[in-house]
């Protein structure tokens, strides 16, 4: 197979120990091997053996990143809430609001309304977005459903968005969200029909985790455990959405059955900070809820650096508390809300974010990982963090191929 070699580059490598300076490497090349990275490293020093006969791509002394990843999102949803926003800005409580039927039961009543077509084109532009700014990797998570058939059906639409675009996406099954009307006087009986659940989407090959909303308007640390004793039980890992309203030590729990991430975390205890470092389970903050739905309770992001946890960061991308598809300018907000560094926040969306989706073979720079990586028109990665609202993407190789812009059009 023949190589191709892009060079006339900076590196920003993010190689786990090279955090002091994003593992930059001036005037760098990579060489690219079918769907692999084959060498990483200054240009000077290349082997002369990736010379003999391959393509060549002058990268114009633009800096070269990973391929970005977005570790946690809903991207597969109907409807929107624009008019509960701006309720909400004329003085609507939560609870008025939740009353006059909106609130996640909204969504799900305009998922369920909604054909596979009418859901894959609007998430597709959701989709398009985040391909715009460099994404390569990303989580869809169900939970707008709530029955197995209506479940099934988004989870077939997260499926179908990775088959007609050039990204690969991670599907999470996310049955216990909410409780959805049917039952509402009996969440108990809701859990058991979402435990019922998990064995045939699994069947289906429509799901990779399993996550759950443990909190005081989601669900108790039993009915949480449920769900999770049933995901280990077909080796299905977990996630969780924990602790953004109360400290329910639902990262306790997660961490428990080994969770790849507790997400959220605004309520974190040191208790359930030290259980997640030893459980190996990553931190996915969502800067872009905290600030939608005007937080002003941060996650203990000095606990986690001093427990050693690392940290992911993502869109949320959500109608409710999240409706934002610009990973970049959740690196922006994650140093601004959150004080993250720069540094930190490149980690967040690129090494750490794939291992919060259990996933080693991307999110760096270093050979054998996937050739997935994005050309930046900045000179430094902090640039990236630093300038919201612009998009300094050149183009994206995803895979070893570029990515077409035409490509990250809406697919018809």
């Amino acid at each position: 197979m023949s190589f191709e070699i892009w060079e006339n580059a900076r590196l920003a490598t993010m190689q786990e120990g090279q955090d002091a300076n994003y593992g930059l490497i001036e005037d760098g090349a990579l060489v690219v091997e079918g769907e692999r990275l084959a060498w990483v490293g200054m240009r000077s020093k290349m082997p002369a053996q990736y010379r003999h006969g391959a393509v060549l791509h002058d990268a114009h002394h633009a800096l070269i990143s990973p391929g970005l990843i977005d570790c946690h999102t809903h991207l597969v949803y109907g409807g929107h809430r624009a008019n509960e926003f701006e309720l909400r800005l004329n003085g609507a409580s939560y609870e008025d609001i939740a009353r006059a039927g909106g609130g996640i039961k909204s969504t799900v009543q305009a998922t369920r309304l909604a054909t596979e077509a009418q859901l894959f084109e609007a998430a597709t532009k959701r989709l398009t977005n985040l391909l715009k700014e460099g994404v390569t990797t990303l989580e869809v998570k169900s939970g707008y459903g709530l029955s197995l058939a209506q479940e099934a059906k988004c989870l077939r639409v997260a499926r179908q968005l990775a088959q007609h675009h050039p990204v690969q996406i991670k599907n999470t099954f996310l049955g216990a969200h909410a409780v959805p009307p049917e039952f509402q006087d009996n969440p108990d009986a809701y859990i058991d029909s979402v435990v019922a659940m998990i064995e045939p989407l699994k069947a289906e090959g429509l799901i990779d985790a399993v996550d759950a909303f443990c909190d005081r308007i989601g669900f108790t640390y039993s009915q949480t455990e449920k769900v999770f004793k049933e995901a280990q039980r077909l080796n299905l890992p977990v996630k969780l959405h924990a602790e953004q309203l109360t400290d329910s030590h639902g990262a306790s729990l997660a961490a428990k059955y080994g969770a790849l991430s507790c997400d959220h975390l605004e309520w974190l205890s040191e208790e359930g900070v030290a259980a997640m470092a030893k459980a190996g389970t990553v931190a996915v903050l969502l800067p872009g809820a905290f600030y939608f739905l005007r937080e002003t309770k941060l996650p203990p992001i000095e606990l986690l650096r001093q427990h050693q946890v690392p940290m992911a960061i993502s869109t949320d991308s959500n109608p409710g508390s999240s409706p934002c598809t610009s990973i970049l300018l959740m690196l922006n907000m994650a140093c601004t809300f959150m004080r993250l560094t720069p540094q930190e926040a490149l980690a967040g969306v690129t090494r750490i974010a794939a291992q919060a989706l259990g996933l080693k073979d991307r999110g760096a720079l270093i050979a054998d990982q996937r050739a997935d990586f994005v050309l930046w028109d900045v000179k430094h990665p902090a640039e990236l963090a630093y300038a919201f609202g612009s998009n300094p993407c050149l183009s994206t190789v995803w895979g070893g191929r570029v990515r077409e812009t035409s490509s990250v059009q809406n697919h018809h």
